[in-house]
């Protein structure tokens, strides 16, 4: 069996094969808002769409539920466009292609977009339910959550009216989020002279993929290698060796995706070929050995391609070839608070060399404000001593955990009762959309919660059958317990 439609709960599972056909890439979900929108008022709910595109569905309590507080499911609608290079995709007009594999659901070679269209899915059929008790709902659809959190960001004060937020998109089931990092873009960008392609030179492609990539701050402790950072490290010992030329290089396509693949176009000199591409293979093998638990399937090697115009001169490739190497990034901090949980840390997502124009960004995460500052001015620095002009931009504040929460309480008594023991209560290393609508709205309790979801933002994201069934079956009994007004 291979038909989604066919899981258990259905109703979750079927508005999620719904969403699967609806093309929903960050800044391109305007196909989903409106399917989110006609289903509000097919269903003859109240429906809101603000000035940015996030949409609001409230609904009326079930018979005796009157008197509960409002609750709001919140979720958003984007998801990461990523791909395997050899699958032809285009997240802005095709579905996503589901595969049933066990006990899990995945893409045909693309990000599944569970993160959070199962948290979508899970809210369209509690508000389309006859047969769930509940309070007061107020649905809340952001948009661009994955590449700026816009829709958290652009949400106007006095909108909702809910007393609790229920935040939908955690990955982990079991497990209740009561914390989340903050995060600041950094991006540089220079100039550089180009030289023409100098006689006596052979051109090569040298391209590392296969990587696992994955979530930028969730998997940025699992030891995962960085496509970028070992192609520089490559780059700058062939220089020093060989005396290569760049012509052009990149790698990595989203800020809050690990890079997976990164490529290069250089010049070797004719008389060292044999050399150099030994000097490649004894790489592969160096950087297999080096992640053998993490990235069984790396591949790193050359061929020959096209002579190019035009090379990098070789001042300005000595230095950015150095101010990567140098960039921080992966873990810089854990927290002394809480045992396992990153408090800093650096994503160099994109870089590209092309002609004439160097960009780098990164997305650097911190769940303590000052030391998110102090990392991302240490990232401006590495690039500010090659004259490139750096800009932080997109700062998102934080969600300081409240242990004392009394929505936390309620739910912890729920699943003691329905699993015979505590669920986990953390903090994540991700931008989760409580902190930015914390800071609008200070009275919310908040939790945020979710299903089971493994390597999101990569194409090997799948979802845990069994998780979603019970991960929706809490979710609705906590409906039933939630407090008066």
């Amino acid at each position: 069996m291979n038909d989604i439609t066919k899981l258990q709960p259905s109703k979750v599972w079927n508005y999620f094969h719904e969403i699967t056909k609806i093309p929903h890439p960050s800044k391109n979900e305007k196909k989903l808002i409106e399917y989110v929108v006609k289903f509000g008022r097919d269903n003859n709910l109240e429906t809101i769409v603000d000035r940015v595109g996030n949409v609001i569905i409230r609904k009326p309590a079930t018979s005796g539920m009157e008197n509960k507080k409002c609750v709001i499911l919140q979720t958003h609608l984007d998801m990461v466009p990523q791909k395997n290079n050899d699958k032809v995709h285009d997240f802005t007009r095709d579905p996503i292609e589901t595969i049933i594999d066990g006990e899990w659901v995945k893409a045909n070679g693309t990000t599944l977009g569970a993160d959070n269209g199962i948290g979508v899915a899970s809210t369209l059929a509690i508000l389309a339910s006859s047969d769930i008790p509940h309070g007061p709902l107020e649905a809340l659809f952001t948009i661009d959550e994955e590449t700026g959190m816009t829709g958290a960001n652009e949400l106007e004060p006095g909108l909702l009216k809910g007393e609790i937020l229920l935040n939908l998109d955690s990955e982990t089931e079991g497990e209740l989020c009561v914390g989340c990092a903050g995060g600041v873009n950094v991006n540089a960008k220079r100039y550089y002279n180009e030289e023409s392609t100098p006689d006596g030179f052979t051109p090569y492609m040298i391209v590392i993929k296969g990587l696992k990539g994955g979530h930028s701050g969730v998997d940025i402790a699992a030891g995962r290698a960085n496509s970028i950072k070992l192609l520089f490290r490559f780059l700058m010992q062939a220089e020093a060796n060989f005396g290569i030329r760049i012509a052009s290089a990149a790698g990595g396509d989203l800020r809050n995706a690990i890079p997976r693949e990164a490529y290069a176009v250089v010049l070797v000199p004719e008389s060292k070929e044999n050399e150099f591409e030994s000097f490649v293979k004894r790489h592969e093998t160096i950087y297999k050995s080096e992640f053998a638990e993490t990235e069984p399937d790396l591949v790193f090697y050359c061929e020959k391609t096209e002579v190019p115009p035009k090379v990098m001169n070789r001042e300005d490739q000595y230095r950015i070839i150095r101010a990567v190497f140098a960039c921080p990034h992966g873990v810089q901090r854990m927290s002394q608070s809480m045992k396992g949980l990153v408090e800093t840390s650096n994503n160099l997502a994109i870089v590209r060399c092309k002609n004439g124009k160097f960009e780098a960004y990164n997305l650097t995460r911190s769940s303590v404000d000052s030391a998110k500052e102090a990392t991302a001015w240490k990232i401006a620095a590495v690039f500010n001593l090659i004259d490139a002009e750096v800009e932080l931009e997109g700062s998102y504040p934080g969600w300081k955990p409240n242990i004392n929460s009394p929505i936390l309480k309620i739910m912890k008594n729920v699943y003691v009762r329905k699993y015979g023991h505590e669920p986990d209560v953390n903090a994540v290393h991700a931008g989760l959309e409580c902190g930015i609508i914390g800071g609008i709205y200070p009275e919310l309790d908040m939790i945020s919660l979710g299903p089971t979801i493994k390597n999101p933002h990569s194409p090997e994201e799948r979802v845990h059958i069994p998780s979603v069934a019970k991960f929706f079956e809490y979710l609705c009994e906590v409906l039933k317990e939630v407090p008066e007004k």
